[in-house]
């Protein structure tokens, strides 16, 4: 179960990142930005469950210390 739910947090991380591109592409930058933030919040948000081994350097850019 785990390892299908820190499937499904990289699966939206990819699928905002994703989003993000054509907005950059067409000057959108504002929602650019944004599909990028949510694209980290779902790492985030997997990091702080504890699905995805981030090591201890990677604690700087995660809320999961």
């Amino acid at each position: 179960k785990e390892h299908q739910q820190a499937k499904d947090f990289l699966d939206m991380a990819q699928r905002y990142f994703s989003d993000a591109k054509p907005f950059k592409e067409k000057g959108d930058f504002v929602n650019a930005f944004a599909a990028v933030n949510y694209a980290h919040a779902w790492l985030d948000a997997g990091a702080r469950l504890k699905f995805f081994n981030i090591g201890k350097e990677a604690g700087k850019l995660f809320a999961a210390d």
